[in-house]
């Protein structure tokens, strides 16, 4: 016992100063400086970015098309950081928390669209004929080769998040808990159905992965945003009052009530940040990697596309779990992490909240460790060779074995811990690579400028025909 308070105190440790201000100030300073240089993009082209999921060409070179690569992306980030993430933030951060997740996102869509562009721009073609991308390709391609060095670093610290973090423990926690609350299911039957689940699709590699995404993601979320807004209807009488709270709590200290502890601005701003990126993963490097496989000649038209995932993923869903968990008071109870959330869901739907969130959770959490085995795998692929996914998935399965028995509070700050180290090579190289981004953006804006303008000469000249 004694020992796990020391080594809870130890990662506690580790993440203050990995999420101190220097991270921060980087991760939402580079969200600022591009928002800045494309001009707001993430606002004004975001009508254009939404159409795009439906209606891009797919007509590039790459493995999946754009709206696989997205599911797939979003796959990866729709899980236990819009259910768990945000009631753990809540519970540590007070209200306050979801106000920083917004800002995170509004300029993490700037961060997500350029890093998933300059991934279709630097992409390459592996030993297998598979298409490999992301940031330690448009970091040693695009800085030069001197740079490698950050682009190895980005890849160990993928992997761990892979396989320690984000990708595996988070998840099976998260899955095992609820079904055990919900359903009264073993965590040791849970853990063995889900291990031969995750067995079966991610030995098929990303084409596989993709196609249970594009199947379960959508319908996923729009039953689990229908489900939440029936909440907020049920306690529409405390919906203002909610949104009130979120802001006043984002600039003042929150008074410990209940259960809660109280939290300061800087808490709720380290919280509502840090789970906002658990949650969307803007900046963190990882959505690149299956951008760069997306069917188009254009970064910059993926780099829409893959902007359009912080928005559904935060700005929508994440919002809607948070004012859930505020309306119905329990944010300020004994309750963390998926109890939480149970409890808001029972509170407006006593006969099936907790099936509903159970069917929700389980499959978000499912689908997001699909994704996390693939970008763990294109990190090992840089690192090692083609010759080393094999033992890489094989090791991602079992430590998926491994994740229920594991306790939750040491499982997120892990977490934390590894997606605030990966972040750092690929927010540098955002940085450095940001005129590539705009000068990228403008070419593809003349064109769709230019073939906007060709199509009354094409209607014309057919006329005339």
């Amino acid at each position: 016992m004694r020992g796990e308070i020391i080594m809870l105190e130890t990662l506690n440790a580790i993440d203050s100063f990995v999420w101190g201000p220097p991270l921060l100030v980087l991760l939402v300073g580079t969200g600022i400086m591009l928002t800045i240089r494309l001009g707001l993009l993430q606002v004004l082209k975001l009508p254009q970015a939404l159409k795009l999921i439906f209606c891009a060409k797919n007509d590039g070179h790459g493995d999946v098309n754009s709206f696989k690569a997205l599911c797939t992306a979003l796959a990866a980030t729709v899980g236990t950081g819009n259910i768990v993430g945000v009631a753990t933030a809540i519970k540590a951060g007070g209200p306050g928390a979801l106000f920083w997740m917004w800002l995170a996102a509004f300029f993490g869509m700037a961060t997500k669209y350029a890093e998933c562009l300059l991934a279709v721009k630097y992409r390459t073609v592996d030993a297998n004929g598979n298409i490999s991308g992301g940031p330690m390709y448009y970091i040693q391609n695009g800085l030069g080769k001197q740079y490698k060095p950050l682009a190895t670093m980005f890849c160990v610290f993928g992997i761990m998040c892979a396989y320690f973090g984000v990708g595996t423990f988070a998840q099976v926690n998260s899955i095992v808990e609820i079904t055990k609350i919900s359903a009264g299911i073993p965590v040791l039957y849970t853990g063995i159905a889900l291990t031969i689940l995750v067995a079966a699709v991610t030995i098929g590699g990303l084409k596989s992965i993709a196609t249970v995404s594009s199947k379960v993601v959508p319908g996923m979320a729009v039953i689990y945003f229908l489900t939440t807004l029936g909440i907020l209807i049920a306690f529409a009488d405390q919906v203002p009052a909610a949104v009130a709270l979120v802001i006043e709590s984002a600039f003042t200290t929150t008074a410990a009530q209940g259960g809660f502890l109280g939290a300061t601005v800087m808490l709720a701003m380290r919280s509502g940040v840090a789970r906002g990126v658990f949650s969307n993963e803007s900046g963190l490097g990882s959505a690149p990697i299956v951008a760069a496989a997306a069917k188009t000649n254009w970064p910059a038209e993926q780099g829409l596309v893959s902007m359009t995932g912080t928005f559904i993923d935060t700005i929508i869903i994440c919002t809607m779990t948070g004012l859930s968990l505020i309306v119905t008071g329990v944010w300020n109870g004994e309750l963390n992490g998926a109890a939480m959330t149970n409890a808001a869901f029972t509170s407006a739907f006593p006969a099936f909240g907790s099936w509903l969130l159970l069917v929700g959770l389980v499959l978000f959490a499912f689908t997001t460790i699909l994704g996390w085995n693939y970008y763990g795998e294109r990190c090992v692929e840089y690192l090692m060779g083609v010759k080393a996914i094999l033992p890489y998935r094989i090791g991602f399965i079992i430590l998926v074995a491994c994740g229920p028995f594991l306790k939750l509070e040491e499982i997120w700050v892990m977490s934390d811990i590894v997606n605030g180290l990966m972040a750092l090579p690929n927010l540098i190289a955002l940085v450095a690579l940001s005129g590539v981004v705009v000068a990228e953006t403008k070419a593809y804006q003349q064109h769709l400028k230019e073939e906007a303008e060709l199509v009354p000469v094409k209607l014309a000249e057919e006329t005339n025909h």
